[in-house]
Parts: structure tokens; sequence; C-alpha cells
């Protein structure tokens, strides 16, 4: 009788534990499991959206890796996006955000000026930023000409364009600026006047006391970072329209990428292939290289966080 009765509690507090359970089991059935699976599964599958899928085994790989010239360059411009663009926006971001904590006065001002582009459409954004810096009439340009600089193309020169779009970035970086704002003010103050006390540098109190305590926010930035790089879609793609001076109109097919596919990136090869081209099984596998990198980033940074972390302990 009482195993029977241990047996019922323990039934009846899993039970329990599920119910509580439930939402966050079926959000993540419905919105994460449900389609990672449909998406491997329409990867081995010939699907144009209009007629029943045909397995087609792995041709949709073979097609994307090897046959698909779009693929590879914009596979090199997500990852240099990820890398030069996350690093200089969480160090600009953290920059900021000391900055503004260390000023006395108007701190109110500078917080909402730096933080208000962040705010901007990021569509209004990108057309903004094109045209300032217009390599024939951008007022940036004429300003550069002025002072006897060199004028960059930006969008319109390949090798600029993937730097111009990270100046668009850093130029919204106000949410990691309030995010490092938080962090830095949450800094025990005791520790700052220990290490003061005993001769520590500016540098010094920085390097061991700041981004010791605020290391798992810039762990956050960072992953975060990571993972919203890697969708990095609308701001590259206006970017090469508006500087490619293409309209789009009912009937019009733009490929994306311009200039000389140094704007592509791997979000606009889903679009391209499975809304413009109705080739549904390669956008499923230029999605699950997606997951796959986001997934591969994300536990590196972690595992390097976990080391780091047992060194200094």
């Amino acid at each position: 009788m009482t195993t029977l009765t241990l047996a019922s509690k323990r039934r009846r507090a899993a039970l329990k534990t599920l119910a509580f359970m439930s939402p966050w089991l079926i959000g993540f059935a419905v919105f994460f499991a449900y389609p990672l699976l449909s998406t491997v599964y329409f990867s081995f599958m010939h699907y144009d959206g209009f007629n029943a899928p045909v397995f087609s085994g792995a041709k949709n790989w073979t097609y994307v890796f090897e046959n698909y010239p779009l693929f590879w360059p914009a596979l090199r411009n997500t990852l240099w996006l990820v890398v030069i663009m996350v690093t200089l926006r969480v160090a600009f971001g953290l920059g900021v955000g000391l900055l503004i904590t260390k000023i006395k006065t108007a701190t109110g001002v500078f917080r909402t000026l730096f933080y208000l582009p962040y705010l901007a459409p990021p569509v209004a954004a990108t057309m903004a930023f094109a045209f300032l810096l217009n390599p024939g009439t951008g007022p940036v340009n004429s300003l550069l000409e002025k002072t006897g600089i060199p004028a960059p193309g930006w969008f319109n020169d390949p090798t600029w364009s993937k730097p111009a779009l990270t100046l668009l970035a850093l130029w919204g970086v106000g949410d990691l600026m309030v995010i490092f704002m938080a962090a830095l003010l949450d800094v025990p103050t005791e520790q700052y006047e220990a290490a003061e006390l005993d001769g520590a540098s500016p540098w010094q109190r920085f390097r061991y006391v700041t981004l010791p305590n605020i290391s798992p926010i810039v762990m956050f930035a960072v992953v975060t970072g990571v993972i919203q790089t890697m969708q990095y879609y609308t701001q590259p793609l206006i970017a090469g329209k508006v500087a490619s001076g293409v309209i789009q109109g009912a009937g019009t097919m733009f490929e994306p990428g311009y200039p000389d596919k140094s704007t592509l990136t791997l979000p606009q090869l889903v679009y391209n292939l499975g809304f413009q081209r109705f080739d549904y099984g390669s956008a499923c596998v230029v999605a699950l290289v997606l997951f796959v990198l986001s997934m591969a980033f994300t536990a590196l940074l972690m595992r390097r966080r976990g080391g780091l972390m047992q060194a200094g302990d």
C-alpha cells in the first residue's frame, strides 16, 4: 500500500510539473522543433510550393554547395560581418557606455542622442546612409574631398560596402549602450576604491575590476549580436538596391548582392531561393547552414567563457 501511495504521489508530481511546463513545451514544439524538422525534411525534397514535394536525395545540398554561384560569396560576407561587425559593435557600445557613465553633466541628453538612432526604422536608416555616403553627391564624400582625403565608393564599391554597413550598425548602437550602462553602474564602487588604493592604473581597474563584473553582459551582447547578424537581411538588401539605382516594380526580380555580391548574405539567399525562384528545397539547405553556424558560434563562445571562468577561479 505504501509503495502504491508513493508511486501515485510521484505520478501526480510529474503530471503537475508537466502541466507547468506545458506552455514552454507547446511553444518549443510548434515554433522550434516542427519548423526545424520540416526544414530538414524539405531539404531533401524537390518542392516549388505549388506541387507535391518529391524526394530528390542530396541534390539540393549538391546544388547549393557546388553549383549555386551565390552561396560561397554570401557565406564569406556573413562570416565577415559576424566577426568584424559584432566585435566593433560590442567594443563601441561598451566604450560609449563607459563614456556616458563618466560624464557628470547632461548625462540624459547624451544618452538620448546615442539611443535615438537605434529607434530609426532599418529601411529609413539604410536609405539615409546610402544618401549620405553617395560617392558622387553625398555630403560625406564632399567633406572628405575638401579636406584632401580620398573619397571611398562606399555602397558602390565592393571593398567599402561591408565597412559602410558596419558604420550603419555602429550608428545604431544605442541598444548595447543602454545594456552596458546598466551593467557598469552595477559594479561595486568598493572594488574600484580598493584597486585605486593599491595603485592600479585606469586600464588595470578596467581589466581587473570592470571586465570581470560585466563579463556575463559582454557574453550576452556577443551571442545576441552573432544571432542577429546571422539574420542580417534588410540593411544590405536596401543598401544594394539604393546604390544600384534599381527600381523594383511588379514582375521584376532584383538580384541581391550589389556591388559584385559584396552585400550578399545568407538570409538573402533563403528569400531569393524560396520566394523568388520557388526552390524551397535549396532554401531549406541554406537555412540549415545558418542554423548550424549559429549553434556553432554560440557553443564556441559559451565554451570560451567557461574556460575563462575556470582560469579565473
